[in-house]
């Protein structure tokens, strides 16, 4: 097959040729904008699912869909080691342009207030060079969106925001990815301020994305975010969006796939987004020519296990110690032998009890206290509820398992 016409793109928040399985998420976006651009109630989205489901292309093409109803949109990707203030800023500086104001007055003041919000960041006594400028010329608009204190500023800006959206008759949409790094406070003031156009009817929305313990995120800030958002949870594709991923993008370079190439690629991508996209593209480069069968995917395998390997699990495997490596191998031991021994039962995640970590390690669970707490700030685990944990990585098991 001619590898210039390969059609699979596997790559960080790529945009797939065929984004399979997604279609009731977008259908429901766009009854959100709808909704919210004529006044009517509704909630901010909050998708979750572990790495490599699509989340952050679905955070995209959700954004494109608010793009071509003229909203004005901003996206930003939460740093657990920065603020809420600076990028945010930049999201809604980009926004406030989108959304075109026809009375450049009225554009300027938001403007001046997001500019106020965003340097309050560096302080009084800040260096001209610590008072960070995204681009703005209006003048700073002082005692709105200034006073320190997180929640009350992101209140006063969202209702700044929405009130010039309001005026066009469009709304204005955030978009979050990474959101569970977001830091206590920042999470906090994000409900309030949702809370508070919920409450006020102005359109402004925030779609945030992040990894499956992101609800419990919010609950812990405040305890109606449960009503605030609606949860969608991004999962791997069923087998028949999952052959709609492979084979789209195929017909459209007039190739095709035996139907026991496509059971011996469901079987090997388990349906996840990322990895059909890289065995495609693996597949596609060694198949002699079409139809595609499955002696091409036995022979792609190595490949696309190797791709997978350095791109996605071996590059977080190598942000991990030594000692936490033991701990990421002795979970992955612990989730092989309950499904060995048939006892416990397994949730869709795999997760395992801390406990169970601990006496495979044979150590006490709080000498590994440390470990378990830097793999949870890194990103690698996840803990859905108390006292069992999970890889935030598909087949990250499997991984560790074949290399050890």
């Amino acid at each position: 097959m001619d590898p210039i016409r390969n059609p699979y793109a596997p790559g960080a928040g790529q945009r797939p040729p065929e984004l399979a399985g997604r279609g009731d998420q977008l259908d429901a976006f766009d009854v959100v904008l709808e909704r919210v651009q004529r006044g009517r109630p509704e909630r901010s989205i909050v998708l979750t699912g572990l790495r490599g489901v699509g989340k952050t292309v679905l955070l995209n093409a959700l954004r494109s869909a608010a793009v071509r109803k003229r909203w004005g949109t901003g996206k930003l990707e939460a740093r657990p080691d920065q603020g809420l203030r600076r990028p945010l800023a930049s999201a809604l500086h980009q926004a406030v342009r989108e959304l075109g104001h026809p009375q450049p007055g009225e554009a300027d003041h938001v403007l001046g207030v997001i500019r106020s919000f965003a340097q309050r960041d560096a302080g009084g006594g800040a260096k001209l060079r610590e008072q960070w400028n995204p681009g703005i010329d209006a003048p700073v608009v002082r005692g709105r969106a200034d006073s320190g204190d997180i929640e009350i500023d992101l209140v006063e800006l969202f209702t700044d925001i929405g009130g010039l959206a309001q005026d066009v008759g469009k709304g204005v949409a955030v978009f979050i990815d990474e959101m569970q790094d977001l830091g206590p406070d920042d999470v906090s003031a994000l409900c309030a301020a949702c809370h508070e156009m919920s409450q006020s009817g102005l359109p402004v929305i925030v779609v945030g994305a992040g990894l499956p313990h992101l609800p419990a995120v919010l609950s812990a800030s405040k305890s109606y975010s449960e009503r605030l958002f609606s949860y969608q949870r991004i999962d791997r594709l069923t087998r028949e969006a999952a052959d709609v991923a492979f084979t789209v993008p195929a017909e459209d370079e007039d190739a095709f796939y035996a139907e026991a190439a496509l059971e011996a690629l469901f079987a090997a991508t388990g349906g996840y987004p990322y990895f059909i996209q890289a065995y495609g593209k693996a597949v596609w480069d060694r198949a002699p020519a079409s139809p595609i069968t499955a002696e091409d995917v036995a022979i792609a395998a190595p490949e696309a296990e190797a791709e997978l390997a350095v791109g996605f699990f071996g590059s977080r495997y190598e942000r991990a110690t030594p000692g936490e490596r033991e701990y990421l191998r002795a979970m992955a031991e612990v989730a092989l032998k309950i499904a060995a021994d048939g006892g416990e039962q397994v949730d869709d995640v795999g997760s395992v009890p801390t406990a169970a970590v601990a006496d495979m390690l044979g150590k006490k669970p709080q000498s590994l206290s440390p470990a378990r707490d830097a793999l949870l700030k890194k990103g690698l685990i996840y803990s859905g509820e108390r006292g069992k944990i999970a890889f935030t990585v598909p087949h990250f098991g499997k991984y560790l398992l074949a290399q050890a």
